[in-house]
């Protein structure tokens, strides 16, 4: 038995005529006649009473048409959800971020796939770069936003977003509040609340190698595991810390966001996904990343 000897008997059973089951399937009359026949056959009963005018069923017939209507239904959702993740309409995505992402393009992103992709299942899971990079081999994300990039790997495409200035975060009664802009040498031996440097790449190791290069040494007093608590502690009295010029518009009682002269401490985020992924529905996400990051690169 196959599927369409069943869409075959449920016209015959709902028109219960052959010729007009027959104009509803767009086949000509004696093939169908020889379909019904053969499904009798295979099933070793008579489905219809012929000689009744109109057709008549038998009480095989009633049951096999219930279930005739529900498999075929079935069937045709199935083919129908099917198709639709293959064009990337449904499904689900898994994505790993960087707290700062939020702060800057991400939010904007999610909401442009949302209203094109309504029917894809979304699902968020913060992470350091160095557990991007891990998510994506072992599968348990699909795509990330790092901040900093990954370095290259063979198994991994990467796209740059946006690179930001990083600002520093001061307690609002930090001697550096007063600033308008803090000269970098002002930075040395400052006392700092800082993201885990390791394993790397890190923001933090970002920042501490391009200070050090320039000569300048920070006290690592205090590590956070996010942005979040980080502000937090920095609210607190703590210490300072470094922020994406993005995370400044979010004003935070007790903390001063400010500039630091010369820009040299700059933020790269990406996105990155595996090669040779099969998921339509990321290749629609990441259209939708491509668009909406030049589209604000434009605007700005």
């Amino acid at each position: 038995m196959e599927m369409r000897h069943l869409r075959y008997f449920r016209a015959v059973a709902e028109e219960l005529n052959f010729t007009r089951a027959a104009d509803r399937l767009h086949i000509a009359q004696p093939p169908l006649s020889q379909q019904i026949r053969q499904l009798e056959e295979e099933l070793g009963v008579l489905l219809l009473e012929r000689d009744a005018r109109p057709l008549r069923l038998t009480e095989a017939g009633t049951l096999l048409l219930k279930r005739a209507v529900a498999i075929v239904s079935e069937f045709d959702l199935a083919v129908q959800d099917v198709r639709r993740i293959g064009r990337g309409q449904s499904g689900r995505l898994c994505i790993g971020f960087a707290g700062s992402a939020m702060y800057s393009v991400l939010p904007d992103i999610l909401n442009a796939f949302r209203d094109a992709y309504p029917a894809v299942e979304l699902a968020f899971t913060e992470l350091l770069a160095a557990q991007i990079a891990e998510s994506l081999a072992n599968r348990s994300i699909d795509v990330g936003f790092s901040r900093p990039g990954l370095p290259p790997d063979e198994y991994i495409e990467q796209h740059l977003l946006v690179t930001e200035p990083l600002m520093i975060a001061v307690p609002a009664r930090h001697p550096l509040a007063a600033f308008a802009t803090v000269p970098i040498g002002e930075l040395q031996h400052q006392v700092a609340v800082m993201y885990p440097q390791f394993p790397k790449p890190s923001l933090t190791s970002l920042v501490v190698e391009e200070l050090s290069a320039r000569g300048i040494e920070l006290d690592l007093v205090q590590e956070a595991r996010d942005m979040h608590t980080a502000l937090g502690l920095v609210a607190a009295g703590a210490g300072i810390s470094f922020v994406p010029a993005s995370v400044s518009q979010a004003k935070r009682n007790g903390v001063r966001f400010i500039a630091i002269e010369p820009q040299v401490l700059v933020s790269p985020m990406t996105v990155v996904w595996r090669k040779n992924h099969s998921s339509a529905a990321l290749v629609n996400f990441l259209r939708v990343v491509i668009e909406r990051t030049t589209n604000l690169q434009v605007a700005s």
